[in-house]
């Protein structure tokens, strides 16, 4: 499963990847928003949206890219590593 998380904090970042990697997951990471945002997230699985600590044009971004992908999108307000777990125990029990 391909997994990408947009927003979050940046001293996460490697906890975040080490949680999806426990869960067998890809994962790619955008807690800021690169200059080609909407190219570098490719055709993920699953979109994790924080959306406590995610700007609305990198929201606006994801949920495009998800519509178009079908790709399911789940929003969190919490960027903790336990609210992460939670999705990804979720997700990748089905």
């Amino acid at each position: 499963m391909c997994v990408v998380i947009v927003g979050g904090h940046d001293r996460m970042v490697c906890r975040y990847r080490d949680i999806c990697k426990n869960f067998g997951c890809k994962c790619k990471v955008f807690t800021q928003c690169p200059g080609n945002f909407k190219g570098q997230i490719g055709n993920p699985d699953l979109i994790i949206l924080f959306t406590n600590t995610v700007s609305h044009q990198m929201v606006n971004v994801a949920t495009d890219i998800a519509d178009k992908a079908n790709a399911r999108l789940e929003r969190c307000h919490t960027s903790s590593s336990s609210a992460l777990t939670n999705i990804l125990q979720a997700y990748c029990a089905c």
